[in-house]
């Protein structure tokens, strides 16, 4: 399981139509760069053209804020919302997102609180239920992947920031239904494996194994 979403969704948001929230962007800018110096702030458009913030992390992965607006808001705004969620977001992706108008770089401030100390992430090997516990460079622990403690620790993945993120801030942001097939947290990422043994029960290649315990008990 890769962390990565893989189709889109369309709906309404706040009546002003989906066809006209699809082409809400930034303007085009052709010769520019991603830049993942710590503290560097992005506005980016989301799922029915929502803008989400980003800031850099100094481990140079991407925390993103509990905040959106139909409009970017002033720095000081989105520096103060909490942190929702830190994701490795491909560099090479940032890059396309800024020339084709979907991020929009803000310029550069301090390092929110929530963002200087690296967060724990896990590394889930294919055909297993034990997983590393990573943080910063380093292994720091094995354990189980129902393992209460890590439920909303991050799994290694590397997100596009075109064409998985959108759906990924929806999903975190929490206020409308996501498609099922977005990860990321380690709790979803163990329903989603549910879920697509449930949809594919004749593929073994899908089935749990006889140790599994259900996102439901734990």
């Amino acid at each position: 399981m890769t962390g990565f979403s893989r189709c889109c969704c369309d709906f309404d948001v706040d009546g002003d139509g989906p066809a006209a929230q699809r082409q809400r962007m930034f303007g085009e800018q052709p010769t520019a760069r991603a830049d993942l110096k710590p503290g560097t702030l992005y506005a980016v458009i989301g799922e029915n053209g929502w803008v989400y913030y980003g800031q850099a992390t100094p481990e140079k992965n991407v925390g993103f804020f509990q905040r959106r607006d139909r409009e970017p808001a002033h720095v000081d705004i989105v520096l103060a919302a909490p942190v929702m969620s830190v994701i490795t977001v491909a560099y090479p992706s940032i890059t396309r997102a800024l020339r084709s108008g979907h991020w929009k770089k803000l310029g550069r401030f301090p390092v929110v609180d929530g963002l200087i100390k690296p967060r724990p992430s896990v590394q889930w090997p294919v055909g297993t239920l034990t997983v590393s516990v990573w943080v910063g460079d380093g292994s720091t622990w094995d354990t189980r992947v129902d393992d209460p403690v890590i439920q909303d620790m991050e799994l290694m993945a590397v997100w596009d920031a075109e064409h998985h993120l959108p759906q990924r801030l929806t999903a975190d942001f929490g206020e409308e239904r996501a498609e099922w097939h977005v990860g990321g947290p380690i709790r979803r990422e163990r329903r989603i494996k549910e879920e697509i043994a449930a949809r594919f029960p004749d593929q073994p290649w899908h089935k749990l194994p006889a140790d599994w315990v259900a996102t439901s008990v734990r």
